[in-house]
């Protein structure tokens, strides 16, 4: 008996909308890497990426359990020397709410090619309203 690959050309992908109202960010962030990298289909190869397109709206009301909108902290480095820079989820929250939930799935996605290529299929709106109605996505319950 052969094990099935799937192959590029023969993968169709679907377009699903979630509402993140009330849900944990890395909850939330998971279940959308899954769809996004296609493990919840039965012809999931780890080489072809085999996932759907997921619109993610209302990640302004996404929640950060316990103390982590005060301690958990986005770090980034500028390239200048003493560049390091911190900022606390609370602020990133208020001010750009789809960053977060954007940078809680990338980083469940494999770090090369192919995790680049499955990201560009997510799309991240604060409010209620997106602007791919013309895809006919199909809601996601989580």
């Amino acid at each position: 008996m052969k094990t099935y690959m799937a192959k590029p050309k023969e993968v169709e992908s679907k377009w699903f909308v979630v509402d993140a109202t009330g849900l944990a960010l890395g909850r939330l962030a998971s279940a959308v890497a899954t769809v996004l990298r296609g493990k919840n289909k039965p012809e999931f190869t780890p080489h072809v990426d085999t996932g759907d397109h997921v619109i993610v709206i209302n990640c302004d009301k996404v929640i950060l359990t316990g103390k982590k909108a005060e301690q958990k902290l986005y770090r980034y480095h500028t390239g200048y020397a003493g560049g390091l820079k911190e900022v606390q989820y609370k602020k990133i929250m208020s001010e750009k709410p789809e960053f977060a939930v954007y940078k809680a799935v990338k980083g469940m996605l494999p770090k090369n090619i192919l995790g680049r290529q499955m990201l560009k299929k997510l799309r991240v709106f604060a409010g209620s309203e997106h602007n791919h109605q013309a895809q006919m996505p199909v809601e996601l319950k989580i």
